[in-house]
C-alpha cells in the first residue's frame, strides 16, 4: 500500500484560502492580486445571455464527503485524509433518496473524496440501482488499492453496474505522481488492470469505464478526442489496459490549484488564458444548466464548483434538501462569478468533459 498524501489540506494547514470568501474576493481582485476581468455574467450578457437558466435537471450530484486518501497537488474540493468531519450521514442520505424516488432525474454523480469512505456508500448506490438510476463514481483508482477493505470493489461496482469516471492525469508515472502523489500511477494502473478483470472497459461489456483528463500545469487541456485517441494507444501498448471515453476536463482557479497559481506567479497568465480563450458558443451547454450539486450537509448548489465556493443556488427558499422545490429550481437564475470562464474556455469544460 502507498501513501498518497504530499501535504495537508488548506484548512488543516490554516491557509487564508481555505476561506471560501477570500478565494472569490482573490477571483475578483480584492485580496493577493490586483487584476480584474470583466466579470463573467457580463461576458455572457454580451453574447445573449442577460441570465443563465437550467434547461432541465438530468443530474443529481452529492459531494458525498471531503475524506479522501490522497491529497491532490490541484484539487478544486480540499479533501484529504484529515477531512473526517465532512462525510454525509445516512439522515441526509436518505432524504436525497426520497427526492430521487419522487421524480424524474435520471443520474446520480456521486463524487468526494473518495465517496467509497463514506460509510453509507455501498447502501445508497444500492438504493439509487434499486430506483433505476445510473450511478456514476467519481473514484480516484488508488481507494481500490488503499487497503483489503476496498480491493473487492471492481466485483461490487460490477455487480450493480455502476459507472465509473476515473481520474489519471497522464499515462506515464512522472506526471501522474506529480500532480497526485508519490506511489498513485502504479496503484491506478493495478485499479485499472482489475477493473478490467470483471469486464470494465471492454468492448463486449456494458461496464463502462471513463477516464478523466486535467493539465498538471497551468494551461488549457488539449483537444479531448486526440487525447482519448492517445491515452487509449499507449495505456493498450505499455499495460494491455482498456476504456471507454476520455474526458478533458480544465482545472478550475480554487481551492488548491488556485494555491498552485498563486505561488507559482501564474495566476495571471492563467486567468487571462482563460478569459481571452472565452468560447460563446458553448455557453448554452454549460453543466450547471442540467445538473444540481448537493453538499454533504444537504446544502443545494448549480455545480461541483459553486460547491467548493460557497455559493449557493438563488432560490433562498429552496437551498437545502430540507425545502426542495423541483419547480423552483428549475425555473432559478443560476449563480455566477470569475470562475464560470474555466467551463467556457475553448471546446468548454464540464464533469462530463468537453461540451462544445
Amino acid at each position: 500500500m502507498s501513501i498518497h498524501q504530499k501535504t495537508k489540506s488548506l484548512s488543516a494547514r490554516g491557509e487564508a484560502l481555505s476561506d471560501t470568501f477570500f478565494q472569490l474576493k482573490v477571483l475578483n481582485g480584492k485580496e493577493l492580486v490586483d487584476v480584474k476581468y470583466t466579470p463573467f455574467a457580463e461576458k455572457i450578457a454580451e453574447v445573449g445571455f442577460p441570465r443563465l437558466r437550467p434547461s432541465h435537471i438530468d443530474i443529481f450530484q452529492l459531494n458525498i464527503g471531503k475524506l479522501c486518501n490522497q491529497t491532490c497537488a490541484h484539487c478544486h474540493v480540499d479533501a484529504g485524509p484529515d477531512k473526517k468531519v465532512e462525510n454525509m450521514d445516512r439522515a441526509t442520505l436518505e432524504k436525497c433518496l426520497d427526492i430521487l424516488s419522487r421524480y424524474d432525474i435520471g443520474t446520480v454523480d456521486i463524487t468526494g473524496g473518495a465517496p467509497e469512505m463514506n460509510p453509507h456508500f455501498k447502501w445508497f448506490v444500492e438504493e439509487c440501482r434499486k430506483l433505476g438510476k445510473e450511478v456514476i463514481d467519481r473514484c480516484n483508482l488508488t481507494i481500490i488499492m488503499a487497503n483489503k477493505k476496498y480491493n473487492t470493489l471492481p466485483e461490487w461496482f460490477a455487480e450493480h453496474q455502476v459507472h465509473i469516471v476515473s481520474s489519471l492525469p497522464y499515462f506515464s508515472k512522472t506526471r501522474t505522481d506529480a500532480q497526485r502523489g508519490d506511489g498513485v500511477f502504479e496503484d491506478s494502473i493495478e485499479a485499472l488492470r482489475r477493473l478490467n478483470a470483471v469486464g470494465y472497459g471492454k468492448e463486449d461489456s456494458n461496464l463502462q469505464l471513463d477516464l478523466v483528463y486535467n493539465p498538471t500545469g497551468a494551461y488549457l487541456p488539449g483537444d479531448q478526442g486526440s487525447l482519448e485517441r492517445e491515452f487509449k494507444s499507449q495505456l493498450k501498448r505499455r499495460y494491455d489496459i482498456d476504456f471507454n471515453q476520455l474526458f478533458a476536463i480544465t482545472n478550475m482557479p480554487i481551492s488548491r490549484f488556485l494555491e498552485y497559481l498563486l505561488e507559482s506567479g501564474n495566476y495571471e497568465d492563467y486567468m487571462t488564458e482563460l478569459v481571452n480563450a472565452f468560447n460563446p458558443t458553448v455557453v448554452g451547454s454549460v453543466m450547471c444548466r442540467n445538473t444540481i450539486s448537493v453538499s454533504w450537509d444537504g446544502y443545494i448548489y448549480d455545480c461541483d464548483f459553486n460547491q467548493m465556493l460557497d455559493l449557493k443556488v438563488s432560490t433562498k427558499d429552496s437551498d437545502h434538501i430540507d425545502n426542495f422545490d423541483y419547480e423552483r429550481l428549475s425555473n432559478r437564475n443560476i449563480v455566477l462569478n470569475q470562475h464560470c470562464y474555466g467551463c467556457t474556455a475553448g471546446a468548454g469544460s464540464s464533469c462530463g468533459g468537453e461540451v462544445g
